[in-house]
C-alpha cells in the first residue's frame, strides 16, 4: 500500500434530501527519522500513462460557477474546522453543504487549517463522476497531499520524503515504487502460509478470551496478528524473537498519531484536543526513540531487500525508511482499519450470509485438497463480491487530494465546473462510492453486488487512489500493494468460515475504523 493515503470511517444517506429538495536527503542510521489483482505474482507494468478517467475538456453541461466560499481568513478556517470535527461531524459535515449548495461540488476549508496548514481552501468533489479526477496524474499533482492540506514533518520518517509524498514527475517515485513491487513478488509465496499461522494465532487468542471473560477485543488482537503477518511474510522475521518483541503495534500506533494528529479526532474535550494536536504539531523528538526501535528492527530484517534497493539507485537507508513506512503506516494501518470494518459489516449482515459464505469457502477448499490457494479464491464470487462490497461501502482510503496543473473543466452529474491552474481537489470517498446514481441501494451492505453483471460496477471501486479495474503502475499514483489487499482480505474471509459457521459483534467508535469487541464465535460443524 506504498502509495495509498490513510483512513478515517461512514456515512448517513447524503443525497437523497438533495435530489428531493433539487526531495530526498541523506541520513546516517542512527539519526534515522525519515499489487496484484489477486495475485502477488503478476508483473506489474512499468509504463508511465496515469489512469484515464478524467473529464472531456470540453462539456455538454451547463457550467456553473463552483458554490461555497472560504470564509474571512482564520475565522473560516476555524469554523470549518470546528464543524468538521465537533459541531456536524465529519459526513454531516458534507452533507450539510450539499444541501445548502445544491451541489456536490463546492469550496470549503479542510482541517487542520491555522496554525499548521497555511492553506486549507479546497474544492471538494463529492460524487462518482467528478470523484476520478483526482487519479488522473496527467491533469492534477500528487506532491506532498499525501496526508491533505499539511505534511508531516520528515523529521518523523528519517528526513526523507516518503514514497506516498511523491509525485510520478519526480525521478525517485519510479524507483521507490519499483523497489515495493520487488518486495511484493520477491514475497508472493510466504503470503497465504504466514496469514493462515498469524490469523490462526488470532483466532485461539479470541476464543481464550471469550472463555475467560465473555467477550473479546478483536483490535487489539488484529493489531498484533497484523504486524506479526507483516513481518513474517515480507521480511522473514519472528518480532517476538527479536529485541521489539511484542512492542510493535504499539510503537506504530504512537508513530502514526504524530503523522495523522492533525486530521484524527480521540475523543478528548474539543477545544483541548483542538488546541493540542489541531492547531499545533506535536514535536517529532518525542516520538524518536521509538521510532529508531522500529527502523533498527527493519533494518536488520530486510538485507535481502536492502541488497536491492542500491542495485536500483536507493541509498539502504532511504530504503529503509520506506519499507517502514510502506509496511507500518500503508499496510498495517490498512489492516489495522479493514480487518475491523470487514467484521462490522458482515456481523450485521447476519447469520444466512455466514451459512452462504461457509458453504461456498468449504466446498471449494474442499474441492482443492483442503489447501487455500489463490485459484481456488478465484472460485469464490460471493465471498470476491463481499470483500468488494466492505471497500466500497466504507472505504479505508476515504480522503484523496490533487492539485491542478492547468485550468480544468470537471463534471459531476448535473453540471461542469471551472477550475484553476493551482486551485487544490479534495474528494471524499465514501460519498463517491456510495453514489445513488451509480449504486442502487448504495447505503446498504449488499454482499453480492459484484456478482456477475454487477462486476462492471468494480470499476467505481475507488479506495486504492484509482478504480478497482485498473492496475498500479510506475507512472500512476496507485497504491503499490492494491492487490495485496484484496488478496489478504479475501484470506481474513476464507480463514473466519473455514473456522466458525456464524459470530457476533459488538461495535464501538474509534478514531481509526471501528472497535469491534467479538461476543460470540460458532465452531464450524460441517
Amino acid at each position: 500500500m506504498a502509495s495509498c493515503s490513510l483512513a478515517f470511517p461512514t456515512l448517513q444517506p447524503q443525497f437523497q434530501s438533495l435530489k428531493n429538495k433539487s526531495t530526498s536527503k541523506p541520513s546516517t542510521r542512527r539519526l534515522s527519522f525519515r499489487t496484484i489483482r489477486a495475485s502477488v505474482s503478476e508483473k506489474p507494468s512499468v509504463s508511465a500513462p496515469g489512469v484515464t478517467v478524467s473529464p472531456p475538456e470540453n462539456t455538454k453541461l451547463p457550467i456553473r460557477k463552483i458554490p461555497g466560499d472560504y470564509g474571512l481568513p482564520l475565522v473560516g478556517p476555524f469554523k470549518d474546522r470546528m464543524d468538521y470535527f465537533y459541531n456536524q461531524g465529519r459526513d454531516n459535515f458534507f452533507k450539510s453543504k450539499v444541501l445548502k449548495y445544491g451541489s456536490t461540488v463546492f469550496r470549503a476549508n479542510m482541517g487542520p487549517g491555522p496554525f499548521i496548514a497555511p492553506n486549507p481552501q479546497v474544492v471538494v468533489l463529492l460524487d462518482g463522476k467528478s470523484f476520478p479526477i483526482l487519479f488522473d496524474v496527467t491533469k492534477v499533482e500528487k506532491k506532498d497531499l499525501f496526508t491533505g492540506t499539511y505534511m508531516p514533518s520528515t523529521e518523523l520518517t528519517g528526513g526523507y520524503r516518503i514514497l506516498s509524498y511523491l509525485d510520478p514527475s519526480e525521478p525517485m517515485h519510479a524507483k521507490l515504487k519499483k523497489f515495493m513491487f520487488y518486495l511484493l513478488k520477491s514475497r508472493r509465496d510466504h503470503v497465504i502460509p504466514e496469514f493462515k499461522a498469524s490469523y490462526t494465532e488470532l483466532f485461539t487468542s479470541l476464543e481464550k478470551d471469550l472463555a475467560l471473560k465473555g467477550k473479546a477485543n478483536f483490535v487489539a488482537a488484529n493489531d498484533q496478528a497484523a504486524f506479526n503477518f507483516l513481518a513474517r511474510a515480507w521480511f522473514g522475521t519472528e518480532p517476538a524473537q527479536t529485541s521489539l518483541g511484542l512492542d510493535g503495534p504499539g510503537l506504530v500506533s504512537k508513530w502514526v498519531l504524530f503523522n495523522l494528529g492533525p486530521v484524527l479526532s480521540l475523543g478528548l474535550p474539543k477545544y483541548l484536543e483542538d488546541l493540542t494536536i489541531h492547531s499545533f504539531r506535536l514535536p517529532p523528538a518525542l516520538i524518536k526513540k521509538n521510532y529508531q526501535r522500529l527502523y533498527d528492527f527493519f533494518y536488520a530484517s530486510s538485507s535481502f531487500l536492502l541488497d536491492e534497493a542500491e542495485n536500483l539507485g536507493i541509498s539502504r537507508e532511504e530504503a529503509c525508511h520506506n519499507l517502514l513506512f510502506s509496511t507500518c503506516f500503508n499496510s498495517f494501518g490498512g489492516i489495522k482499519i479493514l480487518f475491523p470494518n470487514m467484521m462490522k459489516w458482515l456481523g450485521r449482515a447476519g447469520t444466512k450470509l455466514h451459512a452462504q459464505l461457509a458453504e461456498e469457502i468449504r466446498s471449494v477448499v474442499q474441492s482443492n485438497g483442503g489447501n487455500v490457494t489463490m485459484r481456488g479464491m478465484e472460485q469464490m464470487p460471493l465471498m470476491k463480491s463481499a470483500v468488494y462490497e466492505a471497500l466500497r461501502i466504507e472505504p479505508p482510503v476515504p480522503l484523496q487530494y490533487g492539485k491542478a496543473k492547468r485550468d480544468l473543466i470537471i463534471e459531476s452529474h448535473d453540471a461542469a465546473f471551472e477550475v484553476k491552474e493551482g486551485e487544490l481537489l479534495f474528494g471524499f470517498q465514501p460519498f463517491a462510492t456510495k453514489d445513488p446514481k451509480i449504486f442502487t441501494r448504495a447505503e446498504e451492505f449488499v454482499a453480492d453486488r459484484f456478482i456477475g453483471e454487477g462486476e462492471e460496477l468494480l470499476k467505481h471501486v475507488l479506495w486504492s487512489n484509482g478504480p478497482e479495474t485498473e492496475k498500479p503502475t510506475l507512472g500512476n499514483k496507485q497504491c503499490a500493494g492494491k492487490d495485496f489487499v484484496v488478496l489478504v482480505a479475501r484470506l481474513f474471509v476464507v480463514e473466519l468460515f473455514l473456522r466458525y459457521d456464524s459470530f457476533e459483534i459488538e461495535v464501538g467508535k474509534s478514531s481509526l475504523g471501528a472497535a469491534v469487541t467479538v461476543t460470540s464465535l460458532k465452531r464450524a460443524r460441517f
